[in-house]
């Protein structure tokens, strides 16, 4: 995909997007998409990542969400790769553990697939994870203005009821045109700033016009890389 498609492919994305007024820790996926029946097994997605969810939907499946309760601050790594892989993994651990352990799949009929993930930025080397305060997330993003930044990307898919599991990682970078003060200050007052990796997420209306191109999967910036997670689905099975 070149640098032209994937920005009028941002574009379009905003069409779509819908901020939830609030955030589930257990809710099932109602679009049409049966994908994963045709194909004889269960999903659930451990995440309550909007857009996750939404592209978990574009691939066709259908999906149960768990999400974990872990302290991410906990689990340091030098590398950005380690960090989201080491991230994805604790997060399974947690939701399995909250689901009973994998002995509790083992004699189902159909296998059931847990897919977790973490996603963080890499500005100049320092790995960015949601900011906690207004300070932190003014500082994430005038340094994206007029710059760029890396995103790095990981997704684990575990099989439950064969204990097999396939995991990775993947890159992409973001550039940016300058951003105005005052679109800088009305991201810092949305709570969703501070919900994301880095504090910026590509659909936002307020940042979008400000993006110049994406270098790599626009959908591993997203937080979930299609490729990988189709090619560990099937591995697993």
């Amino acid at each position: 995909m070149g640098l032209k498609t994937q920005k009028i492919f941002l574009q379009i994305l905003l069409i779509f997007v819908i901020f939830p007024s609030s955030l589930f820790r257990l809710e099932r996926n109602t679009k049409m998409t049966t994908k994963a029946m045709q194909r004889g097994f269960k999903l659930i997605l451990g995440s309550q990542s909007m857009a996750r969810k939404r592209i978990l939907a574009e691939m066709g499946y259908d999906y149960t969400i768990v999400t974990a309760d872990i302290d991410e601050k906990a689990i340091r790594t030098e590398k950005p790769e380690d960090l989201v892989v080491a991230l994805a993994e604790a997060k399974a651990n947690e939701i399995i553990s909250k689901l009973g352990g994998e002995s509790q799949f083992a004699q189902d009929p159909q296998p059931t697939l847990l897919i977790t993930a973490d996603t963080v930025v890499v500005y100049k080397g320092v790995i960015r994870e949601k900011p906690t305060t207004k300070e932190e997330a003014r500082e994430f993003i005038k340094g994206y203005s007029g710059s760029h930044g890396g995103v790095v990307g990981s997704v684990l898919v575990r099989n439950l009821k064969t204990g097999v599991r396939r995991g990775g990682w993947d890159k992409a970078e973001v550039y940016f045109h300058e951003i105005p003060e005052q679109v800088i200050d009305d991201l810092i007052d949305d709570a969703i700033t501070y919900k994301v990796a880095g504090g910026l997420t590509l659909e936002h209306p307020l940042i979008s016009p400000f993006i110049d191109s994406v270098v790599g999967g626009v959908d591993t910036v997203m937080g979930l890389p299609k490729e990988l997670t189709e090619n560990f689905i099937n591995d697993v099975l």
